[in-house]
């Protein structure tokens, strides 16, 4: 099944139980504006409604992966009326961040470039990111006045530590993809002239792997943080007797067994 839908600032598909969702605004780094806020959150609803999504990709055209907010679209000159910063987390980077985190398949984010602010922080929303090696992310608020939005005041500290949370978050420094992949805010970084290469071989194996099992994978580690250990040994409990019925575990057994490929569907 293949599927196509046309938008101005974001490019979208879904084909062979891969969506795929570039923030497509090349000139301005991908820096999120209304606009494009609302093609990504009608994106993400297709998403959630086609059962034929085993993976979701998130990249950015260009040069750069996300720049954050669009500035020139929450203009503030000095002097004139102020907006609502809180309006637009409550409006749309929460919920943005909340969607990403909550959808039952896998969320590979490819940083093909610089990743700030907002951007960084939806980067790390996902479940998996691969960057570039000349990829960069940037934790720039403080030098707005500004706290990390976007969730990043809750996830920078439990990727990284209190101590780089601070770190990050109070002066604003450059992290090389490299850096980033050794203090653990992402999975991997690689070559730029691989990185299309490596994301084409992960989408392949989210497509074709136990969606089911993933998707209970990621939704009790996202939850763990409020769970005690005992509380958390009961949901893995729960969560083996669910998938011990799923058809992809039958299937799984049945080819070690047999000493083949597994084809799982997702169920």
């Amino acid at each position: 099944m293949s599927a196509a839908t046309t938008y101005e600032n974001i490019l979208f598909s879904i084909e062979g139980g891969i969506a795929r969702l570039t923030l497509n605004r090349p000139d301005k780094l991908n820096s999120f504006t209304v606009a494009m806020h609302q093609e990504v959150r009608d994106a993400l609803d297709r998403v959630k409604a086609d059962r034929s999504v085993r993976v979701l990709l998130l990249t950015g055209a260009g040069r750069g992966f996300c720049a954050g907010q669009d500035l020139g679209d929450r203009a503030v000159s000095p002097g004139g009326s102020a907006v609502d910063l809180g309006e637009s987390v409550e409006r749309w980077y929460a919920p943005l961040v909340l969607t990403l985190k909550s959808l039952p398949m896998p969320v590979v984010c490819a940083a093909n470039g610089v990743a700030a602010g907002a951007g960084a922080n939806l980067a790390y929303a996902c479940d998996i990111v691969i960057a570039a090696r000349s990829a960069s992310f940037i934790q720039p608020f403080c030098k707005l006045g500004l706290i990390p939005d976007t969730g990043g005041t809750y996830v920078l500290p439990r990727l990284v530590g209190r101590a780089r949370a601070m770190g990050l978050a109070m002066l604003g420094d450059k992290v090389s993809a490299e850096q980033a992949q050794t203090i653990g805010l992402i999975w991997k970084a690689v070559d730029d002239d691989k990185l299309a290469d490596e994301i084409e071989a992960l989408l392949k194996h989210f497509a074709q792997a136990p969606t089911r099992g993933l998707a209970l994978t990621k939704k009790l580690i996202n939850d763990s943080d409020s769970k005690t250990l005992e509380e958390e040994l009961v949901l893995e409990r729960d969560a083996m007797r669910e998938l011990g019925y799923s058809h992809d575990y039958a299937e799984g057994v049945a080819a070690f067994l047999e000493k083949r490929a597994p084809h799982f569907i997702g169920e």
